[in-house]
């Protein structure tokens, strides 16, 4: 399977922060309007568009393994399910990245930490259902039971056959709630211009201390395939301040990637 659409990841600045997979993301997008994208982005950074529109995004995966620089995962809190929503970001000398709205995480020392660095973690009651989808070296897909029953297995919901793949969010505090998922076509490998420009992306744009910064990060290319919604009940983007109406335009899904997260800068050139 050939990956040469995708861009090179640059070179991540010493020293590495964080390792850590990501599996069994979905990506669900939105088309919505770049004056509704702006307000959100910190200052220094303007939004990322693509074909006339900037995009929000309702994604989800588990985060498998994280530890401290190459290290070993941290046992239990390494590990857990994350749903995020998120906006794509640009610097003047093109340089791309990601700013999240939320994202929603069953650990709390996690929420915490992260709220502490800026980022806009919330605490929530969060699953993965359906199956896990693994790539071999050989560029196929496998996929495996896993979660409640009634989503997993040969049929799917409503009979559908199939892996199905996806997330179910309840916050502790304000009720939101999501539930999505789709069915991956593994025979259908996205490589068209705007799935790359929704998913290869390294490096995210915060507010920390009263400053815009940068954290970097590298990964191999997302091994990604077109998905069918199967199910999709949102109440996470709207909770961001974004409202978007009908089915999501870009519905993806990869198995997942390995990635590292190195030193953080800030837009004004300050350390």
């Amino acid at each position: 399977m050939g990956f040469d659409p995708w861009p090179s990841a640059p070179e991540l600045p010493a020293p590495i922060i964080m390792d850590q997979r990501w599996t069994d993301a979905v990506f669900l997008h939105w088309r919505i309007p770049e004056a509704v994208a702006a307000p959100f982005m910190p200052p220094g950074v303007v939004p990322d568009t693509f074909d006339g529109s900037a995009w929000v995004g309702l994604i989800g995966f588990r985060m498998q393994g994280a530890g401290l620089g190459y290290g070993p995962g941290i046992p239990y809190f390494g590990s857990f399910n994350e749903i995020n929503v998120r906006l794509y970001s640009r610097e003047p000398d093109g340089t791309r990245g990601v700013v999240f709205l939320s994202l929603d995480a069953t650990r709390l020392a996690v929420v915490l930490a992260a709220r502490a660095a800026g980022i806009p973690y919330v605490w929530a009651r969060a699953g993965f259902r359906g199956v896990a989808a693994v790539a071999t070296s050989t560029g196929a897909v496998l996929a495996g039971r896993e979660g409640p029953a009634g989503l997993a297995g040969p049929e799917g919901p409503a009979g559908l056959a199939g892996p199905r793949a996806g997330y179910w969010v309840r916050r502790f505090r304000g009720g939101a709630r999501s539930d999505f998922a789709v069915a991956p076509e593994f025979d259908a490998e996205a490589t068209d211009p705007l799935s790359l420009h929704l998913t290869a992306r390294f490096g995210l744009h915060t507010r920390f201390r009263g400053r815009t910064m940068y954290v970097p990060n590298t990964h191999t290319a997302w091994p990604l395939y077109r998905a069918e919604l199967t199910q999709v009940e949102d109440q996470l983007v709207a909770a961001a301040g974004i409202t978007v109406a009908g089915p999501p335009e870009s519905v993806l899904f990869s198995p997942g990637v390995r990635t590292q997260f190195g030193r953080p800068r800030f837009l004004d050139g300050g350390s």
